[in-house]
């Protein structure tokens, strides 16, 4: 399955690329930023499922930027939309079989610590998993990495080190702090908002973990990036909806578009 998915992109890219960029709720924008040239639908890819939630484009993009070969994953497969955690992770090593170094992931998330606010940018520096499961169970793909992976460093320090200097330069107020996933598709409760603060959460969202854990697996260096688009359910005295987190993420675009472009042309990036 994967060496016909493999295989079908392979014979439309000119070369393999480096780098990806996976792409949240309403953060497709950035793709537009790309010297694109080969876009590949979701559904055209063999053994590839359809992203089916709003913000979600369902591509890839591959093209230039600040001349790297980039790998734009415009979308996402999620959990609750009742995606297998084999088709959630899918894209993860695909990208290692084309030989992906570094994904710096994104995501729409909660903000549950209290010093945020919405439109802010949070570089994630660990995770905490609720989503009930684990992308690694069952048999182990030997190919792709070890049945016990270490998640220490999941979130690589010398990318978060570099990113923070991006965000400095650029001028951008940067946050850092820990993602919680929970499978949705539910808004918390404020009940667990306020469990997830004693854990140490500083936000909140319903998906990510999953890839980064195949990311560690397949041996794939990870930046990730959170844009909080709402405040968690009880931390400020309104409903929550999509349509809020869509309207965030458009209003955070170019702060959030500056500071992937300033990471990416700060990547070593050898070929």
């Amino acid at each position: 399955m994967y060496d016909r998915a493999y295989n079908y992109i392979k014979q439309r890219i000119d070369k393999p690329p480096k780098v990806a960029i996976i792409l949240g709720s309403g953060l497709g924008e950035l793709s537009r930023q790309t010297k694109s040239d080969v876009t590949i639908d979701f559904s055209d890819i063999p053994g590839f499922a359809k992203a089916t939630v709003e913000g979600h484009k369902g591509q890839f993009i591959f093209g230039e930027l600040y001349d790297k070969y980039l790998m734009v994953m415009n979308g996402r497969l999620h959990y609750y939309e009742g995606h297998s955690m084999k088709d959630i992770t899918f894209p993860i090593r695909l990208m290692r079989k084309l030989g992906i170094k570094i994904v710096i992931i994104t995501n729409a998330a909660g903000g549950i610590n209290r010093a945020f606010k919405p439109g802010d940018l949070m570089i994630i520096k660990d995770h905490i998993n609720l989503m009930g499961t684990n992308p690694l169970l069952g048999k182990n793909m030997d190919q792709f990495g070890p049945r016990f992976p270490d998640l220490c460093n999941t979130y690589d320090r010398e990318l978060i080190s570099m990113a923070k200097k991006c965000a400095d330069k650029i001028g951008l107020n940067i946050k850092s702090g820990i993602y919680a996933a929970m499978s949705g598709p539910s808004y918390e409760t404020p009940a667990e908002i306020k469990m997830l603060s004693c854990i140490g959460a500083d936000a909140v969202g319903m998906s990510t973990v999953p890839e980064v854990i195949v990311c560690a697996h397949c041996g794939i260096k990870v930046l990730g990036i959170s844009c909080i688009t709402n405040m968690a359910a009880g931390i400020l005295d309104k409903p929550l909806s999509h349509q809020e987190v869509l309207d965030t993420a458009d209003r955070a675009k170019d702060d959030f578009i500056g500071l992937i472009k300033a990471v990416v042309n700060n990547l070593d990036i050898r070929y």
